[in-house]
């Protein structure tokens, strides 16, 4: 089958195109897939750039770094196999399974659930893995995957926009769920235009929650047509005044960086912080007066639980959410579709098609 396999930590170039490489078959309780479309996600990135390690403190970058630690190169802080086929965001159809799944499976359309957990005892979030990281994922033209990560999913969208939803939209349900939103709050979130931000203002929006979206001015009509209520520039020069009468109660941020502290200032008293991301930088000032004497509650967000990404794909199905599909590429031009995923100056999510 024809696969662009990630040959270890690095560069782009460490992204090789094969034509031949072998093609899978699903062990026992596993389904192989048909990938009709993958999604792209900074997990895929970070991943082979070596991000994660602690050693790297920089902004996330599609260039390899001078220094990763070999003990903490992933998001699980542990080593990574080599060769490996990413890609965690795959809409398909299973066209074969393993003993113990239900042959009728066959034919089904799906999208994965990303999170690889142990089958007996799933809410333990030490025992878990990720699609196209801890296994073989979707930047190939067939991928196996345990059944039950394989959601089926009824809808009229295209493969390619279904393509969108797995690791952004079930991070930022993920996100909202352990800040708790609901309808009472106004969730400010930082990047909206990316990934995991037209996500968080749909899936809040949907909560009743009202949403105050930051990204770059050239981005607005876009960002407001998903639904946010006031759309600000990335960083005002006065936050707290552009915000005018708004009360920010949950800051949902997978940004960071240098003007992280800004954003914590205008959280109101005994309001939520809910991480899960630090594209602009992982270390960042923190003034612990802020935190403690307004009474603010932190939450890093990762491992969702085990019913976040069944319960999108009722969202998707029921018409709740919508796709925000900013460009399709073909899977033998990951390069350039990873590029212009680094470069940001797309809304929504970029898919590669095998």
């Amino acid at each position: 089958m024809n696969a662009m396999v990630t040959m270890g930590h690095g560069n782009m170039d460490q992204m090789v195109w094969h034509p031949d490489w072998p093609c899978p078959t699903p062990a026992a309780s596993e389904v192989l897939v048909r990938v009709k479309a993958c999604g792209l996600n900074n997990t895929d990135v970070n991943t082979r750039v070596g991000w994660y390690s602690k050693a790297v403190t920089e902004a996330t970058s599609g260039d390899g770094y001078a220094k990763v630690d070999d003990e903490d190169p992933t998001w699980g802080a542990a080593p990574i196999s080599f060769p490996r086929i990413q890609g965690a965001d795959v809409c398909g159809e299973i066209v074969a399974v393993g003993t113990g799944v239900d042959a009728t499976r066959i034919g089904e359309r799906i999208i994965t659930d990303c999170w690889l957990r142990d089958p007996q005892d799933p809410s333990d979030i030490n025992k878990t893995g990720y699609f196209g990281s801890e296994r073989d994922g979707g930047f190939a033209q067939y991928t196996t995957m345990p059944a039950v990560n394989a959601i089926a999913v009824n809808s009229p969208l295209s493969d390619a926009e279904l393509a969108t939803f797995s690791c952004s939209y079930s991070t930022a349900e993920g996100m909202l769920t352990r800040a708790g939103v609901t309808a009472a709050d106004t969730v400010l979130v930082p990047g909206a235009s990316g990934g995991v931000g037209t996500g968080l203002i749909q899936l809040a929006k949907r909560r009743g929650a009202r949403v105050v979206a930051l990204a770059s001015e050239n981005k607005h009509d876009a960002v407001r047509a998903l639904g946010a209520d006031l759309v600000l520039p990335r960083a005002p020069e006065n936050l707290r005044a552009a915000l005018g009468d708004e009360k920010v109660t949950v800051l949902a941020d997978v940004v960071g960086g240098p003007n992280w502290g800004t954003l914590l200032d205008v959280i109101e008293r005994g309001g939520r912080l809910t991480c899960s991301g630090a594209i602009a930088g992982p270390i960042v000032a923190f003034d612990l007066r802020t935190f403690y004497l307004r009474d603010l509650t932190f939450t890093g967000s990762t491992v969702i639980a085990p019913e976040v990404t069944a319960a999108l794909v009722r969202y998707i199905e029921a018409g709740e959410i919508k796709p925000a599909l900013a460009a399709t590429y073909p899977l033998r031009e990951l390069h350039a579709a990873q590029s212009a995923f680094i470069e940001k100056a797309h809304t929504g999510n970029i898919v590669v098609v095998p």
